[in-house]
């Protein structure tokens, strides 16, 4: 069973979730908050694997919200639900943590699916999404420092270069010429060189070092 918490300050939005999660077998609600604030205390005492995020509401955003509950507990995965209006907010709650990027208009299997993803430890970014975010990342000045890549090997910047365009670990295989497993070997060891929690981490680091330039 994945135990999910929905974060959302309209009613009628955690309503329909809800439906959508009720109907799934291997899903059970957890519980629901209407602003941030409620949200952080909430997932301390219910411990759900994910958390579905808004990002505007009162008292605490979404984004601060997802840094308190990354810090406090990292196995729990945060999928933040966007609207292209929001976009100018998916750079701050990458930083602080998300798991995923979902557009709140998407279909309720894409939803399903994204849950599972993140529930399983992977990240998850609507391509929409991640398109403006390279955006972002080009009106940016590299801002990280090279720290940690010292022990980063030749085949290991393949790989990140290419977790940073998106690329799936089967996608990575077949255009470096590896196998699956390998390429899992790889991106397990450049998060524990690079000491972050997931794929979506590792693409910041990519592009906020300048080792991955946008439209490369």
């Amino acid at each position: 069973m994945t135990r999910i918490v929905i974060v959302d300050d309209q009613e009628m939005v955690r309503t329909g979730l809800r439906m959508v999660l009720d109907a799934e077998p291997e899903f059970v609600v957890a519980g629901e908050a209407g602003d941030g604030q409620e949200a952080v205390r909430l997932v301390h005492r219910e411990r759900p694997d994910v958390v579905l995020m808004d990002v505007r509401m009162p008292i605490v955003d979404g984004i601060e919200a997802t840094r308190q509950i990354t810090e406090a507990d990292p196995q729990v995965a945060v999928l933040v639900l966007t609207t292209f209006d929001l976009d100018e907010y998916v750079y701050g709650a990458l930083r602080a943590g998300a798991s995923g990027f979902l557009l709140k208009d998407a279909p309720a299997d894409d939803l399903v699916d994204a849950i599972h993803v993140v529930a399983r430890g992977d990240a998850l970014l609507a391509p929409q999404v991640t398109k403006r975010l390279i955006h972002e990342f080009a009106a940016r000045p590299a801002a990280r420092s090279l720290e940690g890549f010292d022990s980063v090997t030749d085949r290991e910047f393949d790989v990140l270069r290419l977790v940073a365009r998106g690329l799936s670990n089967s996608e990575i295989a077949e255009a470096l010429f590896l196998g699956e497993t390998t390429v899992k070997t790889h991106v397990s060891r450049l998060l524990s060189k690079l000491g972050v929690r997931d794929r979506v981490q590792l693409v910041v680091v990519a592009y906020e070092s300048g080792l991955v330039q946008p439209g490369t």
